[in-house]
């Protein structure tokens, strides 16, 4: 029997990613949804793959986007939370604004799914104490919101040299895709310790020793160079993670089935210069290739197959922030 690896996408909409590079025009929530969640479940139902989509509240808020939302929930997807307005800076919350955060979400994406959340994913990779109080509260099995990525503060400094945002905006983003002390976070699954309970934490994996990222979008960037060096230096993760015996849990965005050739607005974001064609060809290659010698499963069942054992170690949460 193939052992398992999760797979999550990250359903960030195209105002998202406007709002985070410090465009104008988000306020509209332009959205690419109608195009971009057929071509995703079309994928993965000729793979015969299920996965976890991370839905964002204020999509799910829309009545424009509720005929792509409830097709990922038909197709028999887990749906997971991904906060309601996808700030970055959600670490820097009060209490209060954080549990109106994931229970506004919470609310708009079970009325349109018919699936009530049980997992999150913070926006920007953006965790808590606070947060992780609120969702113990709330009655969730897991959170996956850490990205143990030695390459974090690389990513957010190209980020933001290239956004269009204020100083004070920059200021408030400087926690954007996690700091360099997130890498030395554990790669394998934990609980943390939250008061007198636990919770689950599914990290996104990034190749264990070096702890560099390898979500396709990664890979994607990686292909800009060479495809084949894309491909290897997945395979080389892989195998990686089976020597240290670190189950994968990998990570999709929407961006890796959008090209040139779909959307000219997105160009600031790694890899939007590819054709959609090629980056779906790469992310094919890769996942078929991971499907083969594992059995591919949304995060949520990976999350209950560690909460179903006892090896998983307890982590005391330790943040700069609450």
């Amino acid at each position: 029997m193939k052992p398992i690896t999760s797979v999550a996408l990250d359903l960030d909409n195209k105002w998202s990613y406007l709002k985070t590079h410090g465009d104008t025009g988000w306020e509209s929530f332009p959205s690419y949804l109608d195009l971009v969640v057929p071509r995703i479940l079309d994928f993965l139902d000729r793979r015969g793959l299920t996965i976890s989509f991370f839905i964002v509240g204020q999509d799910a808020a829309l009545e424009e986007n509720h005929r792509a939302l409830r097709r990922i929930a038909d197709a028999g997807h887990e749906i997971g939370n991904h906060s309601f307005s996808h700030d970055p800076w959600l670490h820097l919350c009060s209490e209060e604004e954080t549990e109106f955060e994931i229970a506004h979400a919470e609310e708009h994406i079970e009325q349109v799914t018919g699936q009530k959340p049980t997992g999150f994913r913070g926006p920007g990779f953006s965790l808590s104490r606070t947060t992780l109080r609120v969702l113990v509260k709330r009655g969730y099995e897991y959170d996956a919101t850490t990205f143990p990525n030695a390459l974090n503060p690389v990513a957010r400094a190209y980020y933001l040299f290239n956004s269009n945002l204020s100083r004070e905006e920059k200021r408030r983003r400087k926690a954007l895709f996690g700091t360099l002390s997130d890498a030395l976070r554990p790669l394998k699954p934990y609980r943390w310790q939250v008061e007198d309970q636990t919770l689950i934490e599914v990290p996104v994996t990034t190749m264990p020793i070096l702890k560099t990222p390898i979500h396709f979008t990664y890979l994607v960037w990686l292909s800009t160079f060479s495809d084949s060096l894309a491909f290897s230096y997945f395979r080389t993760a892989i195998k990686l993670c089976k020597w240290t015996g670190t189950v994968p849990s990998l990570l999709l965005h929407p961006l890796d089935f959008l090209g040139a050739d779909d959307d000219n607005d997105l160009g600031f974001f790694p890899g939007m210069k590819n054709s959609s064609n090629d980056k779906i060809a790469l992310v094919a290659r890769a996942l078929e290739w991971i499907a083969d010698q594992y059995n591919v499963v949304p995060v949520r069942q990976h999350a209950r197959q560690i909460a179903a054992g006892d090896s998983a170690r307890i982590v005391e949460p330790k943040f700069r922030h609450s």
